[in-house]
């Protein structure tokens, strides 16, 4: 298995996690009240979390879908490091949305390259 192939999937089973956790973990709803951010806010980051994971599974076979999945998904990882650093969370705690957008915009990269 390629290197690549291990941070698609691992992005993926990670993005279907977030995605559930966002939309119904006690948890997270507490999270984004510490965020700042609202229900509408964080089901919506929970239902693109699950459709960015779907659409980086469709982009296995189709890449330009894979393309816009990981774009979109990297520019939300991007948002969340961006909210996390505005609330003060530090580096430590703002790192996964880091290495989440990292690993993103890999993907999107080797999904371009595929065009």
């Amino acid at each position: 298995m390629k290197t690549f192939d291990l941070i698609l999937y691992f992005t993926i089973i990670s993005f279907l996690f977030f995605g559930t956790t966002c939309l119904f973990s006690k948890h997270m709803r507490l999270e984004f009240t510490r965020f700042g951010l609202n229900t509408l806010q964080r089901l919506i980051t929970g239902m693109l979390q699950l459709l960015g994971a779907i659409g980086l599974i469709i982009g296995i076979y189709n890449v330009k879908v894979g393309v816009v999945a990981s774009a979109g998904l990297a520019l939300l990882m991007l948002a969340g490091f961006l909210v996390r650093l505005k609330i003060k969370d530090g580096i430590y705690k703002s790192s996964p949305a880091l290495i989440f957008l990292f690993l993103s915009s890999i993907i999107c990269y080797q999904f371009i390259k595929l065009l």
